[in-house]
C-alpha cells in the first residue's frame, strides 16, 4: 500500500498514477516515465488491462511497491449482470493469471479466501474459495476418476484476527508448513482512491499481500518472504474513503458545471486546475472531526460482491486446471 500525503491505495496503478500526478504538479508538461517502472497497455474497450512492472529499488520507492509484476483489469461495467462479459473477463482474467503463474502439471496449488464472511465488503476471499475447484483431495484418494490435466487444488478462508485470536498469517504459514504447496494464492478485497474503480477492478500481484493494509489495518505480511513459496494475490476494491468519494464528486459537479456554463468558464477551469492530491489533503482535514477515517461501500454490494466472487473464483478454475473450460467447471459444482 502506498500512504503519502494520506492518500491511500492497494493499486499499483493507482500508486503509479499519483506520482505521475505529483510530478505534473511540479510542471512537467507530459507524464513522466518513472525510472525502474514499466508500464504496458492492453485489452479492449470493455476490459482494459495494464501491466505494471517495478525492476528496482528505485521504481519501488517511487511508487511504494515491492519490486515485481501488477497486473490490473479495469472493467467498469463488471457490476452488471451481463453474461458474455462475465464469461470474457473470466477468461482474460486465466490468461493474465497463466501468464505470471509458471505452473507444472502436477503443481499443487493453495488458495487462501482472506477477509471477514460475517462483512459484505470484506467477504470476497472467502465467497471465491467456495467457488473453486478443489481436486486435491480426489488425486490423493480417487486418482482414477479425476480427469487428465486436473491439478491438486485446496483452498482454506482462515477468517480474520478479531473471530479466530490467531494472525491470519500464522494460520496460513502452519498449513503452507503442513501440505507443501507450490504457490499460494491470496484473495482479499482493496481499497481504493477512485470510486470508478470500487468493484470495477481486479488486480494480480506476484508480490503478496498484506490483508487489512488499505484502510489503515495492517497485520502479518503473506508473501515469499514470510511463507518460502512463491504468493500471487488477487484483489478488488470494495471500499472507498469518505474524502475519496468527496474529492470525486467536486470533480464531477466542476465538471458539469464547466460544461453547462455561458459565463464565468474561467473560474470554473480553475477549480478544475487545482492539484486533486491538495483538494483531497484539503477536504480530508476538513471530515476529520466529524467523520473520522470514514470507509464506504456501495449499497448494492452483497449482489456485487457475489458476482465478482464468481468471475474470480471461475478465472481461477480455469486458469489452475489444464484443458477445462467454464461449462466444464458448472458441471463439476453442481
Amino acid at each position: 500500500m502506498i500512504q503519502s500525503r494520506n492518500i491511500t491505495t492497494d493499486l499499483a496503478l493507482e500508486a503509479h498514477e499519483f506520482v505521475q500526478e505529483q510530478e505534473q504538479a511540479k510542471g512537467a508538461v507530459q507524464q513522466p516515465d518513472l525510472p525502474g517502472v514499466v508500464v504496458e497497455h492492453a485489452g479492449t474497450q470493455d476490459i482494459k488491462i495494464t501491466r505494471v512492472k517495478v525492476t528496482s529499488p528505485t521504481g519501488e520507492a517511487s511508487i511504494g511497491k515491492p519490486m515485481g509484476n501488477y497486473v490490473t483489469l479495469e472493467v467498469p461495467r463488471l457490476k452488471e449482470n451481463d453474461q458474455v462479459l462475465y464469461e470474457d473477463t473470466c477468461k482474460a482474467l486465466s490468461q493474465e493469471l497463466v501468464r505470471i503463474l509458471n505452473l507444472s502439471e502436477k503443481s499443487t496449488i493453495l488458495v487462501v479466501g482472506l477477509g471477514n464472511w460475517n462483512v459484505t465488503p470484506d467477504a470476497l476471499g472467502p465467497k471465491v474459495t467456495s467457488g473453486l475447484m478443489v481436486t486435491r483431495h480426489l488425486l490423493e484418494y480417487v486418482p482414477k476418476q479425476v480427469d487428465e490435466g486436473v491439478r491438486p487444488v485446496c483452498a482454506v478462508a482462515p477468517g480474520v484476527l478479531g473471530i479466530t485470536g490467531i494472525e491470519t498469517g500464522e494460520i496460513v504459514k502452519g498449513i503452507v508448513e503442513r501440505i507443501k504447496p507450490d504457490v499460494v494464492i491470496a484473495i482479499d478485497a482493496l481499497a481504493s482512491r477512485r470510486m470508478e474503480r470500487v468493484n470495477t477492478t481486479i488486480q494480480i500481484a506476484d508480490t503478496g499481500i498484506s490483508p487489512g493494509s488499505g484502510v489503515g489495518n495492517k497485520r502479518m505480511e503473506i508473501s515469499l518472504n514470510t511463507l518460502g513459496v512463491p504468493v500471487i494475490a488477487i484483489g478488488v476494491p470494495t471500499v472507498v474513503d469518505a474524502a475519496t468519494m468527496a474529492n470525486d464528486t467536486i470533480d464531477l459537479v466542476i465538471d458539469s458545471l464547466l460544461n453547462e456554463a455561458q459565463e464565468d468558464k474561467q473560474f470554473y477551469s480553475m477549480l478544475k486546475n487545482i492539484d486533486r492530491n491538495e483538494k483531497y489533503q484539503l477536504i480530508q482535514e476538513v471530515l476529520e472531526p466529524y467523520v473520522g477515517n470514514l470507509i464506504v461501500t456501495p449499497k448494492e454490494i452483497d449482489d456485487v460482491v457475489d458476482r465478482i466472487a464468481k468471475v474470480i473464483a471461475n478465472g481461477l478454475n480455469i486458469a489452475l486446471h489444464q484443458g477445462i473450460t467454464l461449462d466444464d467447471v458448472n458441471r463439476y459444482l453442481q
